[in-house]
């Protein structure tokens, strides 16, 4: 068995590509070998220096990759992020370090490039609280019974001159990426999309034998404005006789920049023949979905998990980038063992400004940077945090002046994986 120290880790050259997917492809549990599609699709995204691997005798045997990324923070601003992705140690080489090698070094990069912040998507919840991420935003799915919504079944579109159509694929290549950049910048915790998700989402880009193409419409409002797009994909289910159509539609992903756009496509979904039961795909805890249903019970809970796990690497620009509902001062001793971006801060704000800067005064709140991720963008309790013992008050109220200050009227939302 090959000690840590002779295991090299380090950036991978193209040529080595096909071995390193290899191991992606592995570390998930798909099939080892890439098809000549799938080398040729993901190449596209292969940026130099980026993708790291472990070698051991020359074979990958762990992988890890990361891409720019911009990440909304409360209020709108767009926060330079390191995405985190392709994550994988194979099962005969856990435990020598190697993720905490490739962590550390990408993360070093990410601090020496000015990114404020990195985020990842985790498959398992005990792996990155010992790098410095911390949940910060939860994902809610609820199926939908179409019978019981307490809809008119025979809705086909809105009575205001709003209209809903379905579109084609190469249609939403055109608008969709303006429309998502209007969704994400009002939307806290939603994430950029590369051309490449547009491509692989829309079927320009096929590499996986079992990708089906979806159906796509489009909200517009009565002055033509675009104001939501919905992808959605059917299962065919007939009942006893062949006479009794129980289809479900599975939502790939529904984007709206208003309420009334939200809604229309909900109902489209609920109205279409045929269709009994609608998957919500991952959607914000606090969704409108159920309650724009005439009987909110017609929606159960399907599923629910942390979702954007968000790791601080700039405290001072992270917290300046958002806006804060509340007024008050409060000063943090931020614990970072990793040494990015601790120490002392005293945060003023109030919904005309913020002020984040070093001090010396007394702390009355402590955390590590964990917590402050999973406060930053306003979905999670400092007080209840502290009953669970993950922060402490140095001064009485201080965990109430943080949730008076840092949490949202609505709760945070990330839609995409990656």
């Amino acid at each position: 068995m090959s000690l840590s120290a002779d295991i090299d880790v380090r950036p991978i050259t193209e040529a080595e590509f096909p071995d390193w997917l290899r191991a992606v492809n592995t570390g998930f549990l798909r099939e080892p070998t890439p098809t000549e599609a799938e080398l040729e699709a993901r190449r596209i995204q292969f940026e130099p220096g980026r993708y790291l691997g472990a070698f051991d005798g020359g074979r990958c045997v762990a992988t890890y990759l990361s891409f720019a990324q911009e990440v909304t923070a409360v209020g709108g601003a767009p926060v330079q992020a390191d995405a985190v992705s392709g994550v994988t140690v194979t099962a005969t080489h856990r435990r020598r370090g190697l993720l905490t090698r490739m962590m550390s070094r990408d993360l070093a990069e990410a601090k020496e490039r000015g990114d404020v912040v990195a985020t990842l998507i985790a498959a398992e919840y005990p792996i990155y609280g010992r790098y410095g991420f911390g949940a910060a935003t939860t994902s809610t799915e609820w199926t939908v019974e179409t019978l019981r919504t307490g809809l008119d079944p025979r809705w086909s579109g809105p009575s205001d001159g709003a209209r809903v159509d379905v579109v084609d694929a190469e249609e939403v290549r055109k608008f969709g990426p303006e429309l998502h950049d209007r969704f994400r910048r009002a939307t806290p915790g939603a994430v950029s999309r590369r051309d490449w998700w547009w491509q692989v989402n829309t079927g320009a880009l096929r590499f996986h034998s079992k990708w089906t193409e979806p159906f796509f419409a489009t909200y517009r409002a009565a002055d033509g404005t675009l104001e939501g797009l919905v992808a959605y994909e059917v299962e065919d289910c007939w009942g006893d006789g062949k006479q009794q159509p129980q289809d479900t539609a599975i939502v790939r992903g529904l984007i709206a920049t208003t309420p009334a756009a939200e809604r229309a496509l909900w109902y489209h979904l609920a109205s279409i023949d045929w269709v009994t039961r609608v998957k919500s795909g991952p959607r914000a805890p606090d969704d409108l979905l159920p309650h724009l249903l005439p009987d909110p019970r017609a929606a159960r809970i399907t599923s629910q998990a942390d979702w954007l796990w968000v790791r601080i690497l700039d405290v001072v620009r992270a917290l300046e980038a958002r806006t804060y509902e509340g007024s008050g001062s409060l000063v943090l001793e931020v614990n970072d063992p990793a040494g990015f971006t601790g120490g002392r801060y005293r945060l003023e704000a109030s919904p005309q400004g913020v002020s984040c800067v070093p001090t010396k005064d007394d702390a009355e709140l402590s955390l590590d940077v964990t917590e402050l991720a999973r406060l930053w963008l306003g979905d999670e309790s400092a007080a209840r945090l502290a009953a669970l013992g993950l922060v402490r008050e140095e001064r009485a109220g201080a965990a109430m002046v943080a949730d008076a200050l840092l949490r949202t009227s609505r709760r945070p939302w990330c839609p995409d994986m990656f």
